[in-house]
């Protein structure tokens, strides 16, 4: 089924030198297809091309005239503002009296930001690649562009460029590059599309984004580079025919190739059907994009994608600087660069197979092992507080054992089977949380909004459990930087019981085979959907709010199915919904995703036994659906949610 479009925003692009093709050439170019959205695209790292440099010393004493940091002067447009706004904000740099440049013109906007998912596919399956292997695409991607090339021979265009090849000192949230514009004369064919130059002059009126940065700079720097700069660092600006913005979609359709869908090792390993990997990367971009994976997941994936390109274009670079035969040392540390590369491989690798893309390649597997019940089969309370008074432990029998800890983790660390850790109010934090192995109970005395326990903003997961049986009860969990789910229960049953959920990432994540009962708790502010079930885990939901969820902003445009509560299927999960208030999200209230050709939106309405208000046969499929899927809801209240009240769709 078709996505939503992709409306990325500009902020969230990271602008990269991408490693081409075995590491011949850079190519500069932003991370997404939303670069030429603004003419501002931000830069996270940089790494200089190698250059033939001809009057070094005379540019050195050019380049040290910039070397004070420059100051921004303007911003662009905030998001959502009326684009009456032309010019892109000038920097500054101090600098002795120069003609000022003018402001740059706006480049053209990409048609791919509002490209739907199967769009995509056909573009770069269909139109450009059309079935060819992967050590073929880059002939068709060369293939492609220079087809489009021929439409127009000179058009202006900016030069967007790396601020190295200007500036000593610099920061890069100042001048992520320098932007000239220019004219551009497209030369005939000369490579692979990653290596295309084109000759370019200074055009007039003289404009760049550094406001003075000095004329006889730019023209020296495009001379020792004979006037050839690579064809992906300019972008055709507005105003032009309608060859050029033919053009223009075409060096995005190019800079978004390398950029997400190639990979390094595609000519290198046999691949039967490369256009079918090409459409799993499109899926998992436009996941990334519509809110599908979470914005905090979907940061662990770009940042591996540049450690990957990064780490690559390390280890060109030092096997380029060993003159002779490798000493031993020097064997080594190019052996240790490569195995980190394969590490990094195989964990995109895993990100791209559909089947795997769930909790395995995000984060770690609880390691530690399960204790068990102590000898003679003896149980502790374990009691959290700063000190114990008689007053915490009055109603507890006489014959009970007690341990008492002023840290939290140190009372998980202690526990067996059987064991219960009693938490008095006060906030807390955890990391042992996340590896809950034994059959434990854990609960708060007094109110609940007093105990508090906070995650550690350094871990990727809060709370996870393989435990056969635990239980949380009357707690307040507030996540704060980790990127997994609040609760995962990876195998086994959790329960909870009067808890508080606050997310900041995902919500509570059931996975495969495992099982959760959640009654009398709230769960608000997750990313993605409150509860997800995966295919093949039990659910029992009774007496919860879930409200505020699927709150990562995407596109009005966007199918995103998170929400309230998601279930995906086959095989199915079972799921159990009694007396729960589900609303304010900013998805669907309960999503359902099932394998088939029907698609469904069930409008607004209290449900009772799954009945909602609409048409008799939405109303059956509905039935039909419940019954195959063990659904029971009943005197739910699902209202108030952005999309919808519940969605069943084919996967």
């Amino acid at each position: 089924m078709a996505s939503g479009p992709d409306n990325t925003e500009t902020g969230d692009s990271a602008a990269v030198i991408s490693p081409g093709r075995r590491g011949e050439k850079t190519v500069f170019s932003a991370l997404d297809d939303a670069t030429a959205k603004s003419n501002v695209s931000p830069v996270r790292s940089v790494v200089a091309s190698p250059r033939p440099v001809k009057g070094k010393a005379g540019r050195e004493a050019a380049r040290r005239r910039l070397q004070l940091l420059p100051i921004p002067q303007a911003e662009g447009p905030a998001e959502g503002e009326e684009e009456e706004e032309e010019e892109e904000g000038l920097l500054s740099v101090h600098e002795e009296e120069e003609e000022e440049a003018q402001p740059l013109p706006p480049v053209c906007v990409s048609p791919m930001r509002g490209m739907w998912r199967d769009e995509k596919v056909a573009l770069y399956c269909d139109q450009v690649l059309q079935g060819c292997k992967a050590e073929d695409a880059d002939e068709a991607m060369s293939k492609y562009l220079s087809e489009k090339l021929k439409m127009k021979d000179k058009w202006l265009g900016v030069w967007k460029t790396n601020p190295e090849l200007f500036f000593i000192k610099y920061e890069e949230a100042s001048i992520p590059f320098v932007g000239v514009l220019v004219e551009v004369t497209c030369k005939p064919r000369q490579s692979s599309s990653s290596c295309f130059k084109v000759t370019v002059s200074v055009a007039e009126p003289f404009s760049s984004n550094i406001a003075n940065i000095p004329r006889d700079l730019i023209d020296e720097t495009l001379e020792e580079l004979e006037h050839s700069v690579p064809l992906l660092e300019v972008y055709p600006v507005q105003g032009q025919d309608d060859d050029i913005h033919d053009i223009a979609l075409a060096l995005e359709v190019v800079r978004f190739f390398y950029d997400f869908l190639w990979r390094d090792w595609d000519d290198e390993e046999s691949c039967e059907n490369y256009t079918a990997l090409i459409e799993e990367r499109i899926n998992l971009w436009c996941d990334i994009q519509d809110g599908t994976i979470p914005g905090p997941i979907a940061q662990r994936f770009k940042k591996t994608l540049e450690k990957y390109k990064n780490k690559r274009v390390e280890l060109i670079e030092y096997q380029s600087n060993i003159k002779e035969d490798p000493s031993a040392a020097e064997a080594v540390e190019c052996w240790k660069k490569y195995y980190e590369i394969v590490m990094l491989c195989g964990l995109l690798k895993m990100w791209e197979d559909l089947r795997l893309r769930v909790h395995g390649p995000f984060f770690p597997r609880i390691l530690r092992r399960r204790k068990g019940k102590r000898e003679l089969g003896k149980t502790i309370t374990h009691i959290v507080a700063k000190v114990m008074t008689t007053e915490m432990v009055k109603d507890l029998s006489s014959d009970t054992l007690l341990q008492q800890h002023d840290d939290l983790d140190l009372a998980l660390d202690s526990c067996y089977s059987g064991d219960t850790v009693v938490i008095f109010p006060g906030e807390y934090q955890a990391t042992n949380l996340a590896l809950l192995t034994d059959d434990i109970v854990i609960k708060g005395v007094g109110k609940r909004e007093e105990i508090v326990i906070t995650s550690e903003p350094s871990r990727d997961s809060f709370v996870v459990s393989k435990a056969e049986n635990v239980k949380l009860m009357h707690l307040t969990l507030i996540q704060q930087g980790t990127v997994d789910g609040i609760v995962v229960v990876e195998s086994g049953h959790m329960t909870l019981e009067d808890c508080v959920l606050k997310c900041e990432g995902t919500g509570v994540c059931v996975l495969t085979g495992a099982a959760l009962t959640i009654t009398d708790s709230e769960i608000t502010g997750a990313q993605g959907a409150g509860v997800e079930l995966y295919p093949g885990s039990i659910a029992i939901l009774e007496r919860n709010e879930i409200h505020h969820c699927n709150n990562l902003r995407t596109s009005d445009n966007s199918k995103s199915t998170l929400g309230g509560v998601n279930m995906k299927v086959l095989p199915a999960p079972k799921l159990k919904m009694n007396n729960n208030h589900i609303y304010s999200n900013n998805g669907y209230g309960v999503s359902i995703l099932q394998p088939t050709e029907q698609f469904f939106i069930i409008a607004e309405g209290t449900l009772n036994k799954g009945a909602a208000s609409g048409d008799k046969k939405d109303d059956d499929m509905l039935s039909k659906v419940m019954q195959n899927l063990n659904l029971e809801m009943n005197n739910n209240k699902i209202e108030a949610n952005l999309k919808g009240d519940i969605r069943i769709v084919t996967n």
